[in-house]
């Protein structure tokens, strides 16, 4: 599995620095985005440096499959039954600040929205 030195989402895959997980296996690293954006705001990061979504081959289609089934599970198990939102920015101009693969999961009431 590859990583770079200095990516925090790597970091954090390895254990040198600490985050709110909520789930791990040998390919993935959930866990609580530190400036949420929604009441349940997750993370889904692959453990391999992979920089975007862009750079996914057919190599990852199990990979990427697996972090899309994984979004509704997690937010069920996380009482998140209104609907949830998921984002893969791409790329900077996509608004993608950390260069390394990752799926925004949020839910949760929304306490702007209206009734």
């Amino acid at each position: 599995m590859s990583q770079e030195p200095n990516c925090i989402f790597c970091k954090i895959a390895a254990g040198q620095i600490p985050s709110k997980k909520v789930f791990e296996d040998e390919d993935l690293i959930v866990f609580h985005d530190i400036a949420p954006w929604a009441p349940v705001h997750l993370l889904i990061v692959p453990k391999a440096h992979i920089v975007s979504h862009a750079d996914l081959t057919d190599a990852h289609a199990a990979l990427a499959g697996k972090m899309m089934v994984l979004a509704p599970k997690l937010m069920r198990e996380l009482g998140v039954t209104g609907g949830f939102r998921t984002v893969i920015n791409t790329g900077r101009d996509g608004g993608q600040e950390v260069m390394h693969l990752h799926m925004h999961v949020m839910g949760g009431p929304r306490p702007w929205a209206k009734g």
